[in-house]
């Protein structure tokens, strides 16, 4: 189940009320800063520049790749562990805009992490260290920790115990005891 808050609205679609929502500078200087880092090759700069301006928690090492959209309105709402990738043209969501309601929720991402490439990742989701998302996933719900996920509708692909034991022999990932 996605963590996130409803919030109702009255007469037109909640789309039309966005900036009762959220604070209209705050999208423009949003959208600026990331459109500006989705095209920048400098990873390092990228980072600070969410932590800067999008006030979003990012640890060491974290990667995003060209193209990654994130939430334009709530970004702040995002926070992604260290040593993570996120992988091309993928895009993050924090808010959800509906006839009757919009939704807020945060979007969680751990440690070592390594989402694949044009990824759609929705409102209150919770991505388990370790975790492995594949390419043209719709993360809809929590991913856990160590398991590697995929497909549309995402399903667990395996667990962290299986995924384990598939890969126990490789000169990469496996146990090199």
């Amino acid at each position: 189940m996605r963590r996130t808050t409803r919030y109702r609205v009255d007469g037109a679609n909640s789309l039309w009320h966005v900036y009762k929502t959220v604070p209209f500078a705050k999208v423009v200087k949003n959208f600026a800063v990331i459109q500006l880092a989705r095209y920048t090759p400098f990873l390092g700069m990228k980072n600070w520049m969410y932590k800067k301006f999008l006030r979003m928690e990012i640890g060491k090492e974290t990667s995003f790749a060209l193209m990654v959209m994130l939430d334009v309105m709530f970004p702040e709402k995002i926070s992604v562990g260290r040593n993570t990738v996120i992988g091309y043209n993928t895009t993050i969501l924090a808010h959800e805009y509906l006839i009757k309601e919009y939704r807020l929720g945060d979007v969680e991402i751990g440690s070592e992490v390594m989402i694949g490439a044009n990824t759609t990742i929705l409102p209150g989701i919770k991505i388990g260290d370790g975790a492995i998302v594949s390419a043209g996933t719709l993360v809809h719900k929590d991913v856990p920790a160590g398991a590697f996920a995929g497909g549309n509708p995402m399903k667990v692909i395996y667990t962290k115990e299986e995924l384990a034991e598939r890969w126990k022999d490789d000169e990469i990932y496996g146990s090199n005891e």
